[in-house]
């Protein structure tokens, strides 16, 4: 079933429209929070998590890209999951490793994890994505948007690690520029 009919049937109230999400993106909003949480249990919970906040959020809300929209609710709340559950054992697993490569291009004063909420940011990012090479962007956002593993994302584009490692922190460093040259303090 197309987006436009998901989102119409949201907006109808018909349970309809879980099952349906379900159908078409169950599996992308499960692989965004499995691989924040590492865990099966924990991110199914989220994925019904992710549906609740949908059919609380729709309406009012009417999302433009359907996809986007499940996948940021997804993230938001497998990051505060993670979050929540991590607080006990700062530092361990792959997030803290992400977050901290992503540090430096902000000031350490910044909640990276929110990076992508504010909004003259956001514009900046988009057009810095937009001018990428297709690869490099899609290594960059499988990194920081799903948090996928430098290993997995070597396999994905048969790269040697090294390969997207250097790839990585050359964007970062790109888009480090960029922040400052756009006189960026987050």
């Amino acid at each position: 079933m197309d987006d436009n009919k998901i989102i119409r049937l949201y907006m109808e109230r018909s349970e309809q429209a879980i099952s349906e999400t379900s159908v078409k993106y169950g599996r992308y909003c499960h692989f965004i929070a499995f691989n924040i949480l590492q865990n099966d249990n924990d991110a199914e919970e989220c994925v019904n998590d992710t549906y609740l906040r949908t059919w609380n959020s729709i309406p009012p809300k009417q999302p433009n890209r359907l996809q986007t929209f499940l996948g940021k609710i997804t993230r938001n709340l497998a990051l505060n999951r993670y979050e929540k559950q991590s607080a006990k054992k700062r530092g361990s697993g792959l997030i803290p490793v992400i977050l901290d490569e992503l540090g430096e291009c902000i000031s350490s004063e910044a909640r990276t994890e929110n990076i992508v909420d504010e909004l003259a940011v956001k514009d900046i990012l988009d057009s810095f994505l937009r001018k990428l090479p297709a690869e490099t962007r899609k290594i960059f956002v499988r990194r920081y948007w799903y948090m996928d593993s430098v290993k997995d994302i070597a396999a994905a584009y048969k790269l040697s690690e090294s390969n997207v490692t250097v790839t990585l922190f050359r964007t970062r460093k790109k888009l480090k520029e960029l922040f400052e040259k756009e006189g960026i303090t987050i």
